[in-house]
């Protein structure tokens, strides 16, 4: 019979004998990388429950979840309400149970545990939103019940997480001993738990060493961006290194709203060295072996290389678009096609993320469309396989332009016009996405969003900013490279050359060029990433080589567009510093560097 596992480092017996290490079997661990949706509760326990039972039948005796998989990350204001606490304390419970059948099997899951009298009796009453009434917890289950529970101690308050709002520390000494270090044994081995945040010190890895912890496990939702998978492997080494203890890191997968998840789980030795790397944006089980030696533990277990940042960029998109129609129950989408590249982009996205069934485009030429853009854009669909349709706006423009003469008699035509023509393309799409339930996706990138370059209730009209942190450079590169696996994969080129090669114009006036109002985009990408996303000051830009014209009409277009920004549709964020959560400027500021 298995050994009952030891629960609390202040409970763990050192004088317990166990098997001589030398000749002790490997222990088989699995990490479920799993795809929850938030508020979801039953399906994400059936999810970690049927996780859970294909690691026990690949001869793991222990799975290990990721941090709140049990509601999906994150859960905001959800948290807030005790309802949704019952039900989670409620469904930990049944998980237990349902696994209770799996002798000598432990679960480790994440899950928000409220704290002892902070749900009313009978849920009628809701307590004050400043004060949390939780903690970010991770439960142990076997034998049909919760064995113990630890307590995140380290509360990240900074990008995308706002976790002070919600949880209590569980170093905070109001919280009960009952959440401090928890230590147990699974195949002789004995485990200590950390949640994300906590493995980025030194406190709560050496608590759980000091309660006898000899494998770290440590629970994970950590958003993606691209460089985030190698921070990540770095920082956990430092931390093995520091315990001289193995790290088995346990990671979320999947879109919610407007970050997304990698997967990418992996476990590193005592001397830092990554021994396994599970699969990146998909669910799996991913086992690891540890054996015991007479020095330590080896680890053991397939190591998948790292894909290019082109290629996690894609996935990362691909799996944003997935989940967000997929979550909330979208039957397809609906994507303004112009024969630019930025909506070839965003289409090839979507197909490759829905099926071409799913997908559908609509041309909507004006009188300034070059011939080209039509040609472009009627083979771009053909070769994705889409419904495409066209839809001229010269009638309707024309009807506005009569009604307005008047008023605007005596004055030149000038963005005015150009915005008249995007709005009547943004109501067109709006009303198949009406009478059909699709989403419109839109076709704006970050570095549009960020010069303004982009008309409200026009072309930003939609539901889901597809590349909204995808800058125009970077646009080039994954069109180019999504070519490329075209190719390489025995089959056209999915976007033609033509799209990606011609210069980018909104042609919404005659021989119209986005250059003629926008520095060069190399210029223009390269000033946004220092300033918004780096925080470098405009003396630093200029220092670095950037003409001083070109970095003020950047920066000032920056602050003078955040009107815009804070009414566009929530979009997919692939860099560590997006338009949105990350970005919280005010619109009304006379501050001016």
């Amino acid at each position: 019979m298995p050994t009952p596992p030891v629960v609390a480092g202040a409970l763990l017996n050192p004088l317990r004998s166990i098997l001589p290490m030398s000749f002790a079997n490997p222990v088989r661990v699995a990490l479920l990388q799993i795809n929850p949706t938030v508020g979801d509760l039953a399906g994400n326990a059936r999810r970690l429950i049927d996780a859970a039972r294909r690691a026990h039948a690949q001869g793991a005796c222990l799975a290990v979840a990721p941090e709140l998989a049990l509601t999906g990350y994150p859960p905001e204001d959800l948290l807030l309400r005790p309802a949704f606490l019952a039900a989670c304390e409620r469904t930990l419970a049944d998980c237990a149970a349902q696994l209770a059948d799996l002798s000598g099997f432990q679960l480790v899951v994440g899950h928000p545990q409220a704290l002892p009298g902070s749900i009313p009796p009978g849920d009628v009453r809701t307590r004050s939103w400043s004060v949390p009434a939780c903690v970010n917890a991770a439960s142990l289950l076997g034998g049909g019940r919760v064995i113990g529970t630890y307590a995140k101690r380290e509360l990240p308050n900074y990008q995308v997480f706002d976790e002070r709002r919600y949880f209590v520390s569980g170093r905070d000494a109001s919280v009960g001993a009952s959440f401090g270090p928890l230590v147990f044994e699974a195949g002789g081995l004995r485990f200590g738990l950390n949640i994300c945040e906590d493995a980025w010190f030194d406190e709560p890895g050496d608590a759980a060493k000091a309660a006898g912890a000899q494998v770290l496990l440590v629970l994970n939702a950590s958003p993606f961006h691209l460089g985030k998978a190698v921070e990540r492997e770095q920082r956990m080494a430092e931390r093995a290194r520091h315990l001289g203890l193995p790290l088995l890191y346990s990671h979320l997968v999947g879109g919610q709203d407007e970050i997304v998840f990698d997967g990418a789980s992996f476990a590193v030795d005592a001397t830092g060295e990554v021994r396994t790397r599970a699969v990146t944006f998909a669910e799996t089980e991913a086992i690891i072996e540890l054996q015991p030696t007479a020095s330590g533990v080896d680890v053991a277990g397939e190591l998948l290389p790292h894909p290019s940042q082109e290629a996690q960029a894609w996935a990362a998109l691909v799996t944003g678009v997935r989940d967000y129609l997929g979550k909330n129950g979208f039957p397809g989408a609906i994507i303004g096609l112009s024969g630019g590249v930025d909506s070839a982009l965003v289409l090839a996205i979507a197909v490759d993320a829905l099926g071409a069934d799913k997908v559908r485009c609509v041309m909507m030429p004006s009188p300034y469309t070059a011939e080209i853009s039509w040609v472009d854009a009627r083979e771009m669909a053909q070769r994705l396989g889409v419904r495409y349709d066209e839809m001229s706006i010269v009638p309707m423009f024309d009807d506005f332009r009569a009604t307005l003469a008047a008023d605007f008699a005596g004055r030149a035509e000038d963005a005015t016009e150009e915005n008249i023509q995007a709005r009547i393309r943004g109501t067109l799409l709006m009303a198949l996405s009406n009478k059909f339930g699709a989403i419109v996706l839109t076709t704006g990138n970050k570095s549009e969003m960020a010069t303004g370059y982009c008309t409200l209730y026009g072309d930003m009209a939609g539901g889901f900013a597809v590349i909204k942190d995808v800058a125009k450079t970077l646009v080039w590169r994954l069109a180019n490279w999504r070519n490329a696996q075209a190719v390489a994969a025995g089959q056209a080129p999915v976007i033609p050359e033509r799209i990606i090669t011609r210069p980018p114009s909104a042609e919404l006036r005659p021989d119209q060029c986005d250059q003629d109002s926008l520095p060069p985009y190399e210029v223009l990408d390269a000033i946004l990433s220092m300033y918004m996303e780096q925080d470098r000051s405009i003396e630093e830009i200029v220092v670095a080589g950037f003409a001083p014209a070109d970095v003020e009409r950047v920066t000032r277009l920056i602050k003078l567009n955040e009107y815009k920004r804070r009414q566009a549709p929530v979009g997919i964020r692939i860099t560590h510093r997006a338009f949105g959560r990350d970005w919280r400027y005010p619109i009304t500021s006379r501050f001016r560097a």
